[in-house]
């Protein structure tokens, strides 16, 4: 069907940042070739203006190299900004809900942040819990985020379950597999302590958005092959399933305007800050649906966006788990994009997304 008219403004707004990304990294190329054929001669002029004036002016050292950690800061902040004001323009808050911190090891790797989120029904007993997991491309997010933030407020409150949000370590500072291992130790640490955290260690699913939602995936992997801890759901929102590409649906992309290789290079872009070396893209913890098997995964609950070519991804990896034996759903919503979810101040489609992730949630109510 057609885009909601919600996103047409936005859709114009990411073209010509994803536009001046292509001409920025161009630039970025002329300005090395330069600086290769003329010893540097000329290379320090690329403090000009940038390609597109919604891109900040990189700083550059005198041999005209970016400083790639200040600009990661950089970028970083400004994400934090745009996702404070999409909460506060079209997101919905979350309630005042009980919530701790704790510090989790991970052997060989850094430690992980968690936060529970509680409901007022955990102070009647053990309640369920979704170990959780944040979208962001690998490289951007968090839970002090305050769209994830909020989103973890409201699902615990409304479906009755305790919400752990792992606060895992971002590429590239950190790359592929210490998110896994983390999510991993996360995962240990739930079940070894659930008599503390009030939580029912026989009740416990794993969630996940787009990155998140292929740690969340790699995680059921993982557990399935070193500790086989109870895990009864699986729930992933449009998930990045096969970081090699292969499963892209680039007709989403297409319908949106954007051409086939810009799309190619934006997942490229995430796999090379993600992954220490190439052919860990066919890694099964890095790409689930590259596992040699399925079976004996939790039950699945994976929904997409019709606008996103993530959406091959997530209806790929549907169909690999039912081949499996494994019980697996997918769900593609009409008419919006891949961050549909966080709309729900101002998009209909939004507030059923979240209905029905509330509604996957309480699952691990039923017996």
């Amino acid at each position: 069907m057609p885009l909601d008219p919600f996103f047409s403004e936005r859709l114009r707004v990411h073209r010509r940042y994803l536009i001046g990304q292509v001409l920025e990294a161009a630039r970025k190329r002329v300005a090395g070739w330069r600086a290769l054929l003329w010893g540097g001669a000329g290379a320090a002029t690329t403090d000009a203006t940038p390609a597109s004036t919604d891109q900040p002016t990189v700083r550059r050292t005198p041999q005209g190299r970016a400083d790639p950690q200040k600009a990661r800061a950089r970028h970083r902040r400004a994400a934090l900004a745009w996702d404070r004001k999409e909460l506060q323009s079209v997101g919905t808050p979350g309630p005042d809900v009980r919530t701790t911190e704790h510090e989790v090891p991970v052997p060989g790797h850094p430690s992980v942040r968690v936060r529970m989120y509680y409901p007022d029904a955990a102070d009647a007993g053990p309640v369920p819990a979704w170990l959780s997991f944040f979208g962001g491309a690998f490289r951007i997010g968090g839970v002090d985020y305050p769209t994830t933030d909020a989103a973890n407020r409201r699902r615990a409150a409304e479906a009755g379950v305790a919400m752990a949000a792992v606060d895992y370590a971002l590429a590239p500072e950190h790359r592929f597999p210490t998110q896994i291992e983390q999510a991993h130790a996360a995962l240990v640490w739930l079940h070894q302590n659930a008599a503390d955290l009030g939580i029912d260690p026989d009740r416990v699913g794993v969630a996940g958005t787009s990155a998140g939602g292929s740690i969340a995936a790699a995680l059921t992997l993982a557990n399935r092959d070193r500790t086989s801890l109870p895990i009864r759901l699986q729930l992933l929102e449009v998930p990045v399933t096969d970081l090699t590409g292969r499963h892209l649906d680039l007709r989403a992309t297409r319908a949106l305007g954007i051409p086939r290789f810009i799309a190619l290079r934006e997942l490229s872009s995430v796999a090379r800050t993600y992954l220490a070396q190439k052919a860990d893209r066919r890694n099964p913890l890095a790409s689930p649906l590259l596992a040699a098997s399925h079976a004996g995964l939790p039950e699945a609950v994976i929904l997409t966006a019709e606008y996103d070519p993530l959406r091959g991804d997530g209806a790929a990896y549907a169909a690999r788990l039912r081949a499996a034996g494994v019980e697996a759903s997918a769900v593609q919503y009409l008419g919006v994009t891949h961050d549909t979810a966080i709309f729900t101040g101002a998009l209909a489609s939004a507030r059923r997304w979240h209905r029905d992730v509330i509604g996957a949630l309480r699952r691990l109510h039923e017996d």
